[in-house]
């Protein structure tokens, strides 16, 4: 049985971590309003870029397609961008984007194909590189920035492209995490290139619409562009995702701290009044025994 000494050594180191992890619960919840309006702003306009370049690539097919759009021609190798965050303490999150990831390149290998890893932020290096150490093509460094933005999507998008101008893949998947609340964040596997054509949206209907210059030569700049959108909308919700998981994550961890510090306290003092106990019996028996 632990002494009193320990004891109230214990609590007091459990009460340290409690105000650190109250700390930073204080810190995630105060970034979260930030981070989730800059992910929600970013929204409207990857659809409405998405339902523009919808109506521009139905008028065009064949050769005449830009390569972002017709793609390889083949689709035996795949490239999964997986988008993890560079700091720990937010539960689950980065679990689930590796496990999403995992699952998608356990898919593709089963049907045949070749499988490699472009990974984006610290946390899922490790674990993807137990199961795939030889698989992955390259790490992009996002630590060294405090809030990664636009910068860091365009320097993203850049090296894919050129990769896949040189035909180092012939389609990528993006697996990041969509923020939901504070209690889901949810990871999700989209194609990132060749660029997706959606169907039935943005064609504008019957309605004729003359573009200067051609689709072909607006798509050349529109696709590129939507790539790293999808790319910067990727970095802002997974900046939403990890202030929503940390926040939660060390919610729970403050009130598992005081749950704790609750036990100890109550073992601390029956211990106290044990000892007592054990002093008074002694001291009545030493006066009976005089």
């Amino acid at each position: 049985m632990a002494s009193l000494k320990e004891l109230k050594d214990r609590i007091g180191s459990v009460k340290s971590t409690q105000k650190i992890t109250k700390a930073k619960q204080m810190v995630a919840a105060a970034k979260l309003r930030r981070a989730q309006a800059a992910a929600e702003a970013a929204r409207p306009y990857a659809e409405r870029l998405s339902g523009v370049m919808a109506s521009l690539a139905s008028k065009v097919s064949g050769d005449s397609a830009p390569l972002l759009l017709r793609g390889t021609g083949s689709d035996k190798r795949h490239l999964l961008v997986v988008v993890n965050t560079d700091k720990g303490l937010c539960g689950g999150l980065n679990a689930n984007i590796v496990k999403a990831a995992k699952a998608k390149a356990r898919e593709l290998i089963a049907d045949g194909k070749d499988v490699t890893f472009y990974l984006i932020g610290k946390k899922g290096r490790a674990p993807i590189k137990r199961d795939y150490a030889d698989k992955i093509e390259k790490h992009f460094d996002t630590s060294d920035v405090r809030q990664p933005g636009f910068e860091e999507a365009d320097a993203i998008a850049e090296d894919l492209l050129e990769r896949f101008e040189k035909g180092e893949f012939d389609v990528a998947h993006l697996v990041y995490p969509i923020f939901q609340s504070a209690l889901a964040q949810d990871p999700t596997v989209d194609q990132l290139i060749p660029v997706p054509s959606p169907e039935g949206e943005g064609t504008g209907g019957d309605a004729v619409v003359e573009y200067e210059p051609g689709e072909e030569e607006i798509l050349e700049d529109l696709l590129p562009r939507y790539v790293k959108t999808q790319l910067f909308g990727a970095l802002l919700e997974r900046e939403a995702s990890e202030q929503g998981a940390s926040m939660t994550a060390m919610d729970n961890a403050t009130r598992n701290a005081g749950d704790l510090i609750n036990k100890l306290t109550i073992q601390y003092n029956r211990s106290r009044q044990a000892a007592i106990t054990t002093e008074l019996v002694e001291i009545i028996a030493g006066a009976e025994a005089l």
